[in-house]
Formats: C-alpha cells, structure tokens, sequence
C-alpha cells in the first residue's frame, strides 16, 4: 500500500499568502524568486524545493506542518462549537449508531459534541458513545492529530523538487515540530540552485540508508547509516545526495514557525 499523496502545496500557499496581502510579485521578491517561479508553484505546475518552500514558510509566518493539513476539507466542515460552562448539550440520535471508541468518524455535527474548554482535552465523564464524537470535531480542526499510529502504507507525501520527498510521520495539534521520513533520491538536493538555505528551528537528523552530504555554514559532512546531526537551522546548510541509491532518514524539526 503507497502513502497517501497530498495534494499540491500551491493551493494552500497562495491561500497564505492572500490571508496576508501580499501580492505574489512581493512575495518573489522577498524569497529571491521569479514571479514566475511563485505563480507555477501556487497553480502546481512545478514543485518548490526544500530550500524555496521553507522561504516560502517563513515569510508568510506558517508552518510546514501546515502545507499538508486539508484545509480545503477543514473549511467546509463547520467548527466545533465550544460552549460555555454548565449542562453538556443533548446528544441527538441521528442516522446510524455511534462508532465504537476506537473508530474516528469523518466528521460530527456541532450540536452534538460537548467539548470541554481545552481543544485537546475529553471531558472525563464522557461516555464512550461521545468520545469518537469529539475526536472528530477535534480532528476536522486545522490542527488535527495525526497518530498515534501512523501505517506504513497511510503517511502523507510531498514530493519536491529536486528529487525529495517527504512523509510525515505523525503530529501532534499544539506542538511545533515537523516529524518526517526524507528521501533523497540519486542526484537529489534541497535546493535546485546549490544555495543554502536558513530557516526557523532546531534540526535533528538520522540518516537509515544511503550516503548524504550536508553543508552547514563552511563545513562539509558525510552522513552513512547510523548517523546523526543536530544544529540550529537559522544556520545555512545545505542536503544533497551525490551516491547512486535514495538517501533516506528520519528528520525531526522543532520550533518551527506558525
């Protein structure tokens, strides 16, 4: 079973980027891009690389994190309603019994989900019957949770330009952190134009397979099976893949923006 592709990021940074009322032109001209690089980015005509979309991140004030949610599908469920203190509202009968507890449905009707005042928290006396109801509404906020157990054949896929690809391995809503398996392919690089890039975090790496060559400010180090590496990503660096056969790690990146 293939990993569930998400759909192009174009969509979702050309909505970022009108939230914010920044014209495309100015948006190219504050990452160092053509116009005309944004513009097949946002409509999907080409893919950005590592570097660009993390630019891209940072100057409209996102997350990474956030390119994969569907929001597309968020908006058009209606949010979860967050009621004051007293009596729980009334769970209406409506159609099919409830899921069992471990069963999420795709999405609940506000009227129907006591929510206690915390957006990742159950409210203790919760029956079974309610709990999936509120995992749901929980779920079809932007900040969804993704776990805790991610299937091999079910993680979330970018594919980037420049031969990466990236599969998100879990997340968590209010913790800043960017958890993903990265491929390099034979040749590929996180960025097309051999600059280096910067970017909000902490970066942690380790690598399972294959050889990759990191440049972090004026050093150069190779990665093989078993290694690790750690460091502050506003530091410029650079990952490409010079072997024949995918470079593939585990990459953990925290404080990113929001």
């Amino acid at each position: 079973m293939s990993p569930a592709v998400v759909p192009p990021v174009g969509a979702r940074i050309r909505q970022a980027r009108l939230e914010r009322g920044t014209s495309l032109r100015a948006l190219a001209r504050e990452i160092g891009v053509s116009a005309s690089l944004v513009s097949q980015i946002e409509t999907g005509k080409s893919q950005p690389s590592v570097s660009t979309l993390y630019a891209i991140t940072t100057t409209l004030g996102i997350s990474v994190e956030s390119l994969f949610d569907a929001r597309e599908e968020a908006a058009s469920t209606p949010p979860a309603t967050i009621r004051p203190a007293g009596p729980p509202a009334t769970i209406r009968p409506a159609g099919p019994p409830a899921a069992s507890p471990a069963t999420v449905p795709s999405a609940a009707s506000p009227d129907t989900v006591p929510l206690a005042a915390s957006p990742d928290t159950v409210p203790p006396a919760a029956s079974p019957d309610t709990v999936p109801l509120a995992l749901a509404a929980l779920a079809a906020e932007s900040g969804r949770r993704i776990g805790p157990l991610v299937a091999a054949g079910g993680r979330e896929t970018l594919e980037l330009d420049s031969g990466v690809v990236w599969e998100r391995l879990g997340r968590v809503p209010g913790v800043d952190t960017d958890f993903l398996l990265v491929t390099y392919r034979p040749g590929g690089s996180s960025s097309g134009s051999g600059a280096l890039m910067r970017h909000p975090g902490t970066e942690y790496g380790y690598l399972t397979s294959g050889e990759l060559i990191l440049t972090l400010a004026f050093e150069e180090y190779t990665l093989r099976p078993g290694d690790s590496v750690c460091f502050e990503s506003t530091t410029p660096h650079r990952y490409r893949n010079d072997g024949e056969v995918p470079a593939v790690g585990v990459w953990f990146v925290s404080g990113d923006v929001q």
